[in-house]
């Protein structure tokens, strides 16, 4: 026998060894679910009712309110930008209380903002009956349009016209 003979044998086995890890890979990850809408639950009442930091802008509003009256104050203790105003005057007080009052509906804008993007946070699993599971048991804290990534693939909570919360892919 020449030496090329005795090297194939060895070659059937790293086939093999080669085929066998493949297949043991394949099976190791999860499968992507289909691009279909699934039913979550046939009532969506009660989703995204769960009380929370911020729930209905509230904590958006006290903190603004915070934030006015120290620009108010601020404002007074100081002499105002615009020369002709003096000091403490009736005209010092409307200058603050406008400065602040801008300044108030802009950190409402902002905290309301950082509220909505809070709201639709995105939730991951790792298969389709994990992620129904859990939405199922916390249907209430979660909001409509929160992006739900399952297996890779996004989809969105929504409420079709029935009543219905449903997962719909993106």
């Amino acid at each position: 026998m020449g030496p090329d003979a005795r090297h194939v044998p060895h070659l059937g086995v790293a086939a093999l060894l080669i085929a066998l890890a493949l297949g043991a890979s394949a099976c190791g990850h999860a499968q992507r679910p289909e691009r279909k809408t699934y039913v979550v639950s046939e009532d969506a009442l009660g989703v995204g009712t769960a009380e929370g930091p911020g729930t209905g802008g509230s904590g958006a509003e006290a903190y603004c309110n915070e934030m006015e009256k120290q620009c108010f104050q601020k404002c007074w203790r100081r002499k105002p930008s615009v020369t002709s105003i003096p000091k403490h005057s009736g005209m010092h007080n409307v200058f603050c209380t406008q400065l602040c009052r801008e300044e108030f509906m802009k950190c409402v804008e902002e905290q309301e903002e950082l509220e909505r993007q809070d709201a639709k946070q995105e939730l991951q699993f790792p298969n389709m009956g994990t992620a129904m599971n859990w939405l199922r048991e916390h249907k209430s804290e979660v909001a409509l349009g929160t992006v739900v990534v399952v297996a890779g693939v996004a989809f969105t909570l929504v409420v079709a016209p029935a009543g219905l919360l449903i997962l719909s892919p993106i």
